[in-house]
């Protein structure tokens, strides 16, 4: 027997159906509720002729035998609905930045070949502004409103009116059509690059992404296994935006473990005041940041109001970097805090976990995950756990298939080594003599400077040591002297302003001087994607633009 999300969320309804599944400005829904807007959900798309195309034999790495669904929303009820509603049709969801422009989402729509989208009403005029330009227009819109006033498109149906008009029963033909085979997709953010649609077997993805398996490590062996297992005490609020693969993986498995997620009463963005403020009011016990983009504000905000959140447990970070002085800072104002940083990505899922507490230091390694593994330059052979050499992160066993549409990417990334099928994402690390890994950055965001090479991430860690330092990006740009220097793109503090050489000296305790940025550009606000990653696309323009630095003189003759 192999896991599907509709199965998994089904055989928790069936045990606990008053049991919270979420909390929404203060009200709750049961499972049952919530098992019902879904499977009504389910009932529209497949009344539009959406749903399963055919079985998923003889279907390539790259490809889908599903009908998909974009999702271009904020937080909110909805999100999750409309996420398992697909699911439960045989669909699948897609999600979509909702800070697209016109020219990226009809990029991404077409991409994703998606013939439904459900739409919060303020983002309506982007959408519309693509639909005729689409290389197939959606078949079915599902517009929720959200109190932006935006007029319904032409065309589309309002959410709620569609909902209350479908069954809340699922035909058993659809249900026993679930499979583990069944896809699970998921965007790329982009930041580096085109957006790319990474596509999981439901059954790999709930365990190599969301961790879903018995204390003892051991896979469950049927759904009543689990939802047995499941102690229903968790509260978790996932802050990012639920289009980023660590938020919506934070409610699911959330759920998986029998749990409630909490949605924050302002969804189109993580508002420190509001993180604090819904924490307390239902507390909360577990809070998802993105490391110190969204940490460092809710740090700020816990000192403003001296919140205590009593019942907060644990504080999950991942997609950006947690540096060990906001970890500090949080231990400090959360005393029985547990800090979990976590090493994954949208390819590779939970690939290593380090864990802190006031008993523990707080630059713990991390612990490698189920699979993971180092492999060498060429991706061809593993790099042995008792050599240092550098190579490549990588993970093996339950990884995800392939990207959507893209057979030439999904044989770069998803290489097979020794007749095995490996994912290796673009992170460079190397083995610790502890049998731990030290992560040293993404290749793609790489400075190579005078011939050596420096990875963006560990300067970012160097640079926020000042503790005037709000938030920080690190660079390459052209440089005569050594091909590319580095800069940091800085915000600092209301009120602070460091010069350049207490940054520097900042940040020389920790790393080795070709490192240290050549330059550190200051900025009002530093730019980053919804879930709180770099936007190094952007922080280079600035750097380009700021021209070169003044220690970065040209060579003479």
């Amino acid at each position: 027997m192999e896991l599907h999300v509709p199965g998994l969320l089904e055989a928790l309804e069936q045990v606990g159906p008053d049991h919270p599944a979420l909390v929404h400005r203060g009200r709750t829904r049961t499972r049952s509720e919530f098992g019902d807007r879904s499977r009504r959900l389910a009932n529209v798309l497949l009344s539009a002729g959406l749903g399963r195309r055919g079985g998923t034999a003889g279907v390539e790495r790259w490809g889908s035998a599903h009908d998909h669904v974009a999702l271009l929303m904020h937080n909110g009820p909805e999100y999750l609905e409309s996420m398992v509603g697909a699911w439960s049709a045989g669909a699948v969801p897609v999600n979509v930045n909702d800070r697209y422009v016109a020219d990226e989402l009809r990029y991404l729509l077409d991409d994703a070949s998606a013939r439904a989208v459900v739409v919060h009403s303020r983002y309506a005029p982007t959408l519309g502004a693509v639909l005729e330009r689409l290389s197939q227009p959606p078949e079915l819109i599902l517009q929720v409103p959200d109190g932006s006033e935006n007029p319904l498109l032409p065309g589309a149906r309002w959410y709620g009116a569609a909902l209350d008009e479908a069954s809340g029963s699922l035909p058993g033909s659809v249900r026993a059509a679930w499979s583990g085979d069944d896809l699970y997709l998921c965007y790329t953010g982009g930041t580096t690059g085109r957006p790319k649609g990474v596509a999981w077997r439901q059954a790999d993805f709930l365990v190599a992404a969301l961790g879903v398996r018995r204390r003892d490590g051991a896979e469950f062996a049927s759904f009543e296994e689990l939802a047995a297992a499941a102690p229903g005490r968790l509260r978790a609020l996932p802050a990012p935006p639920f289009m980023h693969g660590a938020a919506h993986w934070n409610a699911l498995a959330c759920w998986a473990g029998g749990g409630t997620v909490v949605i924050q009463d302002r969804g189109d963005r993580a508002d420190p005041a509001d993180l604090v403020t819904v924490a307390e009011r239902e507390r909360v016990s577990s809070l998802l940041l993105v490391g110190d983009p969204m940490a460092v504000p809710f740090v700020d905000e816990l000192r403003r109001t001296g919140a205590e959140l009593p019942a907060l447990r644990h504080v999950i970070s991942g997609g950006a970097v947690l540096s060990a002085a906001t970890r500090a800072e949080l231990l400090e104002l959360l005393p029985g805090l547990t800090i979990v940083d976590v090493l994954g990505s949208t390819e590779a899922g939970r690939q290593a976990v380090a864990t802190v507490d006031r008993t523990r230091p707080a630059d713990t390694a991390f612990s490698p995950s189920t699979g993971t593994v180092v492999v060498d330059d060429d991706r061809t052979a593993l790099v042995p756990s008792d050599s240092d050499r550098e190579g490549w992160l990588a993970r093996t066993g339950r990884v995800p298939l392939g990207y959507l549409g893209d057979p030439e990417g999904t044989g770069r990334t998803f290489p097979m080594i020794d007749g095995v099928r490996h994912v290796v994402p673009g992170d460079r690390a190397h083995w610790n003599a502890d049998g731990t890994v030290r992560l040293l950055g993404r290749d793609s965001v790489c400075v190579n400077t005078g011939g050596e090479k420096v990875f963006v991430e560990e300067v970012e860690q160097a640079v926020r040591l000042h503790p005037d330092v709000a938030d920080v990006v690190v660079c390459g740009r052209p440089s005569p002297r050594w091909g590319e220097e580095v800069v940091a793109v800085v915000e600092l503090r209301a009120g602070r302003s460091p010069d350049d050489a207490a940054l520097r000296d900042a940040a020389a305790g920790s790393i080795a001087g070709y490192k240290l940025p050549k330059a550190f550009i200051r900025v009002d606000e530093v730019v980053r994607s919804p879930s709180g990653k770099a936007d190094y696309r952007w922080a280079r323009t600035v750097a380009e633009r700021a021209g070169v630095s003044p220690s970065s003189p040209r060579r003479s003759g």
